[in-house]
């Protein structure tokens, strides 16, 4: 494969639907009595679902294609057998200038839209230098630290997928796409935020690795709408032939992973629970600020050995070191330059004259940080940082893991723990609370609990916004709870 080939298929996060699984997918679609009049494909490619549908809905009277790729259009006007079905019209076009409000009003029967949108994210594509991207927006609102740390990075499918749902609002539609779990799950977020119109959602998953050789998460997404429900939730099953599944959907303003499960622990849910879970230490640049110890000497991430009081230095753990359990010793360390967000730093050319002279060598690379919240702020700041990263006792859980498994952490040679930025902690002054409330998050309820709304196939499963759902007083004082684990 050539290198403008397989960019041209990373740009457009092109993977062909299999005739086969195309076809597994409109029957699925025919036992869920889904009979659409219009059946509509936004990104047709080689034709394979406009093969399908053909063949699988004969009482559809219109099944339209729309193709920006001049190569696979030439390839499906060759399959003669097909374009003979006079039902059947392709059409060149980019679905981001496409007119598709225009085209789907031109019908009032039920319509269905159907395929398999690209699984790339907009940085993908950005990195690519690709235009195959929408018009640039924040279209999530993600305001302040999330808008410039990376949550309005996206999958291209999510917008996509949020347009079709604006098509087929107020009226009486099918949407059934090829998509990543997780981008299926956003898009119920998305119709939930903006409360529109759902009768009812399905998820199939599908073997991704088998049919488009991606190691994705994936699924069928099947949306039905009308003209009045909002049925926020979302029946997920383990296959395109299972008929047991179970419901996410959103309780309490939470999107729930198994919604049976949380109803039996919903009064330890609290929306301001008391108690904050932080994030580690945010740098950006681990070459100049985080060490390791050989033989009494701090050496850098470009391999220097460095002189350095220890007034700003602090024991790191890694997000691997806390998942793995290796939080007895470390010989990690890490420059910690501010106690609190904002705090100068011109103190410290005259608090410890190594470190400032060290930071003034390596200024270039501390300039250069290229995220947002760098600028406007003091030289060499870094974020993440206040009065609970001091404190002696933390309990610490790796955001990246697929497990729940909390770690128990105190000083390190009279020094507080640090983490990096995939760890998520609670700090404690006390050493006898710390290990109250270790005991609490390890018992069976409150395990139970957050794997009702853990989704473990995302990329970061555990987040700070997960954690602190859990109302810890509440736990304490509770039926679930042991009287070993209340002393």
């Amino acid at each position: 494969m050539s290198y403008t080939h397989r960019k041209t298929k990373l740009e457009y996060g092109d993977f062909q639907t299999p005739l086969a699984l195309a076809e597994m997918v409109c029957r699925k679609l025919i036992e869920l009595d889904v009979n659409p009049k219009v059946i509509i494909e936004p990104t047709c490619g080689i034709g394979n679902f406009i093969k399908a549908a053909a063949n699988s809905f004969p009482s559809a009277s219109k099944i339209i294609g729309v193709e920006i790729n001049q190569s696979y259009l030439r390839e499906l006007r060759a399959k003669h057998e097909l374009l003979q079905d006079e039902r059947c019209e392709v059409k060149h076009g980019d679905f981001f200038e496409f007119d598709w409000t225009s085209l789907i009003n031109q019908f009032n029967h039920r319509v269905l839209v159907l395929g398999n949108f690209p699984w790339v994210t907009n940085s993908q594509q950005g990195t690519l230098g690709s235009e195959n991207l929408p018009k640039k927006s924040n279209f999530q609102k993600h305001t302040g630290l999330d808008a410039l740390t990376g949550k309005s990075n996206f999958d291209i499918s999510e917008w996509m997928l949020i347009q079709v749902v604006q098509w087929l609002q107020n009226r009486d539609a099918d949407l059934a796409m090829l998509c990543k779990t997780s981008t299926a799950r956003k898009l119920l977020s998305y119709i939930y935020s903006k409360k529109l119109n759902l009768a009812s959602c399905a998820t199939y998953t599908i073997d991704a690795k088998k049919y488009f050789g991606a190691n994705v998460d994936a699924c069928l997404l099947y949306c039905k709408f009308d003209s009045s429900s909002q049925n926020y939730f979302c029946d997920v099953f383990s296959s395109l032939h299972s008929s047991e599944c179970h419901r996410i959907g959103y309780q309490k303003n939470l999107l729930i992973k198994d919604i049976d499960s949380f109803n039996k622990l919903s009064n330890l849910y609290a929306v301001n629970s008391g108690t904050k879970w932080r994030s580690g230490v945010k740098h950006d640049c681990s070459g100049v600020m985080e060490f390791r110890k050989i033989d009494n000497l701090f050496v850098n991430g470009f391999g220097e050995a460095v002189e350095l009081e220890e007034t700003y230095l602090f024991p790191l753990f890694k997000g691997s070191d806390v998942a793995q359990n290796r939080i007895n010793a470390t010989d990690r360390y890490i420059l910690v330059t501010q106690r609190f967000i904002g705090e100068s730093t011109e103190n410290i050319k005259s608090l410890a004259p190594k470190t400032g002279r060290y930071l003034e060598k390596c200024g270039q690379y501390l300039d250069n940080r290229k995220s947002k919240i760098y600028q406007n702020n003091p030289r060499f700041s870094i974020f993440g940082v206040g009065d609970y990263s001091f404190q002696p006792w933390k309990i610490a859980i790796c955001g990246l893991y697929k497990k729940l498994d909390f770690r128990l952490i105190g000083e390190i040679a009279n020094k507080p723990a640090i983490f990096d930025d995939t760890v998520y902690f609670l700090s404690f002054d006390s050493e006898r609370v710390a290990r109250q409330t270790f005991e609490l998050l390890n018992s069976a309820a409150a395990i139970n609990f957050y794997s009702a709304i853990v989704f473990w196939d995302e990329k970061r499963p555990i987040k700070s916004s997960i954690l602190n759902c859990l109302n810890l007083a509440r736990l304490a004082d509770s039926e679930f709870v042991t009287a070993d684990a209340r002393r």
